[in-house]
């Protein structure tokens, strides 16, 4: 039995209100009204394995600012970003920290890297 969704597309600015058909094992059969490829590949990845990219926070020790931004470097499926947010909870920076630092390879298996999206620099003492 076919299903039908409509998924409005986040890839572009133009967000394309799409209607998706896809059958009981959720492969899909249509899509239409994308205006480019890109929201085509998003609403099959929508229906077929959703993902999103992660953005959050690490603390830095001896940091000019206590946090530093991080996100990672491509999407990873819904279903594992509640893991990832505990993993990342877990990670503290001894400063300085670069910009577009790698702090983890391979974020749960996802084959995503987690950088950081600011520079922190090491706090002098006096």
């Amino acid at each position: 039995m076919n299903k039908s969704r409509e998924i409005v597309c986040i890839v572009c600015p133009n967000g394309c209100r799409m209607n998706v058909s896809y059958d009981e094992n959720n492969k899909v059969t249509q899509v239409e009204n994308a205006s480019c490829k890109k929201g085509e590949e998003y609403a099959v990845n929508e229906i077929q394995c959703p993902k999103r990219s992660i953005t959050s926070t690490v603390g830095v020790i001896n940091g000019a600012l206590p946090l530093v931004s991080v996100r990672t470097d491509k999407p990873v499926p819904k279903e594992k970003i509640a893991a990832a947010l505990e993993e990342i909870r877990k990670i503290r920076l001894e400063a300085p920290v670069k910009f577009h630092q790698i702090i983890m390879n391979d974020l749960l298996e996802t084959g995503a890297q987690l950088i950081s999206t600011k520079e922190v620099a090491r706090l002098e003492k006096m």
